[in-house]
């Protein structure tokens, strides 16, 4: 049911008011954009919109992205109208406890669907939302999977470089599903956008294969007719460009416009600026946190709409439930936060392969008994061998979204946040590849990933220099780490933000896997070889491996110098170890493939592994700080201190000093 237009503007004012207000009690943050936003998220919130109001977590709920975080107050405001937050909550804007942080960080049962604030990605997982949803309706059904996602950016969102990703690849598959919103109001935080930016960004969208429908976006008819055509669109996805006014409403501490002022968007609008505003709008100076009895009217009828169009499609439901048994249970264990089951018994692993290769097997695996996943490459799967997966399942398509594999192009950020959009919808468990180098691109995604505890599973190949021929820029030195800090970081249930492995042979490659899988905390990062290492000897133990870090096959008990490593070079201390023997040097050799994992475990163990008065040599393709927390005060940790050279990764290992006999002169020169 369509509102009078009168009392929806009141409605939008009331937005604009209690957003300005939670700003100014704040003393911070961004009124400019939620004020001229307030007409939209209105309309689409009071009349379209579809969700549960008896259940947020509805698998069946519309979605709805919001990229530019600083626009907080314009949701939090619009939620509290639909009654997931108070009034104290909105006067706690930006507080210490407050459950209304700067910018919003995901909480399903309050209506925040994703963490956002780095500009450009929050749309990114709208298109990552969009695929899931298209995925799970080609396993599930129509009546099951007929939602809308919805999106909304901002200038600078359009002009984050992930925005052509994104826009690419939602035009590219044809994902109707999905509804985009452009606030196009002109003003950026320094400046207007016309000293950034004057390409035709309708026809930019076009060129994708979007449908584009540009409007006033203050003007309510104008915004309905925009979200009809939007919901009635059959092949494309649809942006809807609206001409919105920065701070509609605005008044300067003189009575004169505050409208469009660069001034507003990220500020208070303060004094008599504030109480003009207010009074403008509507509002009460002496008490602006309140809401109004006709908006709460609007939102009173949205709630019984909502319980009768909800009810009919819960019927659907359960008729759907009765008919198909096996799939009902598919889709409740696929929306259940855990680990899928994974029978790992038949994984039979090649002699001395690349831990790459060893991936690839395993993905084989998963692509076989994991339904709901998806696997994604940045155009290295015949690479980063993320084929292992494609090669028993085939890509996504427009059209077709019964494959499992997400061919992303040469974009990995934008592969990050859609296999994370993925992720946020709901149902679906994601992986990306791509080369270890690369993982640069994603950083801003895997911090992203992390502070939301997301489980995805990022797949980098080519670790290290042995990369060869290729040269020093695909060469990764300091990504380990970069990436190993991640372990060190906890997010805010105390658990590490981030779970890295980095295994040594191909028998490690398998039990990474698994605890990859089982991980559904945080994200995993699996770091491989690109070529072949030899396996370790001859009756390891590999359940060491799920402590992060145990003592290796052959060591010898009553040691006189600990060599410790991970990934490629543990075989390289195996091989430098029978070297020192030979001068009756006693060792014990430690693979260490996840620090963090290993530093989780009891000091007794700990101590066990690495006793606190034993020397330790620590060997790493990386920077050598990557060790230098686990040799402690007494140890040494031969590294890489510069970047790679162009040649064949055997003819490197011996001029940067990787090979066995290097092992003994620097563990000789240790001990001397």
């Amino acid at each position: 049911m369509m509102n009078d237009n009168k009392l929806m503007r009141k409605a939008a004012d009331n937005i604009r008011i209690l957003a300005v207000s939670m700003v100014e009690n704040a003393k911070s943050g961004h009124p400019g954009g939620a004020m001229g936003g307030a007409d939209f998220i209105n309309v689409l919130f009071s009349e379209y919109l579809i969700y549960d109001p008896k259940n947020p977590t509805w698998e069946g709920r519309d979605r709805f992205y919001l990229d530019p975080g600083h626009m907080s107050p314009m949701l939090y405001s619009v939620l509290t109208l639909q009654g997931k937050y108070t009034i104290e909550d909105l006067k706690n804007f930006r507080q210490w406890g407050s459950p209304t942080p700067g910018h919003p960080e995901r909480n399903i049962e309050r209506g925040i669907e994703n963490t956002s604030g780095p500009l450009g990605q929050g749309h990114t997982y709208a298109v990552g939302a969009a695929i899931a949803e298209k995925f799970l309706e080609a396993r599930l059904g129509h009546e099951v999977m007929q939602h809308k996602i919805y999106a909304y950016i901002s200038d600078g969102g359009i002009q984050e470089e992930i925005s052509q990703g994104a826009g690419r690849i939602a035009g590219l598959l044809g994902l109707n599903n999905l509804i985009m919103f452009y606030d196009a109001n002109d003003v950026q935080l320094s400046t207007g956008c016309d000293v950034v930016m004057a390409e035709d960004t309708e026809m930019k969208y076009k060129a994708w294969g979007w449908n584009v429908i540009t409007i006033d976006g203050n003007n309510i008819d104008q915004i309905r007719m925009a979200l009809n055509t939007s919901l009635s669109e059959k092949k494309r996805p649809t942006l809807i460009i609206g001409k919105t006014v920065m701070a509609k409403g605005a008044l300067q501490a003189d009575g004169s416009s505050y409208e469009g002022n660069v001034k507003t968007h990220g500020a208070p609008l303060g004094g008599d600026a504030y109480i003009n505003t207010v009074k403008n709008l509507g509002g009460n100076t002496e008490n602006p946190f309140v809401i109004f009895p006709e908006t709460r009217d609007i939102y009173a009828r949205r709630h019984e709409e909502l319980m009768h169009i909800v009810g009919k499609r819960h019927q659907e439901e359960e008729i759907w439930t009765k008919k198909n048994p096996i799939k009902a249970q598919q889709m409740k264990d696929w929306f259940t936060v855990r680990s899928p089951f994974v029978d790992w018994s038949s994984i039979v692993q090649p002699a001395n392969a690349a831990t790459r290769t060893a991936s690839a097997n395993c993905l084989s695996i998963l692509a076989e008994q994991v339904p709901n996943m998806i696997c994604s490459s940045a155009d290295l799967c015949n690479s980063d061998k993320t084929d292992g997966f494609l090669k028993k399942t085939h890509n996504i398509k427009r059209g077709d979204f019964t494959g499992a594999f997400f061919q992303a192009g040469v974009s990995e950020l934008t592969m990050a946040c859609v296999c994370i959009g993925m992720y946020l919808h709901g149902g679906v468990i994601p992986a990306c590849g791509t080369f270890f180098v690369f993982s640069d691109y994603m950083k801003p995604a895997i911090r992203m990933a992390s502070l939301m505890e997301v489980p995805i599973k990022f797949i980098w190949s080519h670790d290290a220099f042995r990369v060869g021929e290729d040269g020093p820029t695909h060469e990764p030195v300091e990504q380990e780490a970069q990436i190993r800090l991640m372990e060190k970081l906890q997010n805010h249930h105390g658990k590490d933000s981030m779970r890295v492995f980095r295994p040594a042979d191909v028998h490690e490659t398998t039990i990474c896997w698994q605890m990859a899988m089982e991980n559904m905390e945080t994200p995993t990062a699996l770091i491989l070889s690109r070529q072949t290492i030899d396996d370790l000897p001859e009756g390891n133990d590999y359940d060491g491996v799920r402590k992060g870090a145990y003592v290796i096959a052959n060591s010898d008990k009553n040691f006189d110098v600990i060599l410790l490593a991970s990934g490629s070079e543990v075989s390289t201390l195996v091989a430098g170890a029978d070297l020192l023997r030979k001068d009756n040097i006693k060792v014990r050799i430690v693979s260490v493939p996840s620090e963090g994992l290993f530093r989780r475990q009891s000091m007794e163990y700990q101590e066990n592994i690495l006793p606190h008065n034993a020397k330790i040599f620590g060997l790493t393709a990386g920077l050598p700080v990557t060790l230098e927390g686990l040799v402690g005060k007494n140890g040494k940790v031969f590294g890489l201190c510069s970047f790679g050279y162009s040649a064949p990764y055997k003819v490197l290992n011996e001029k940067l000093g990787f090979t066995a006999e290097n092992v003994y002169r620097q563990v000789k020169e240790f001990l001397s």
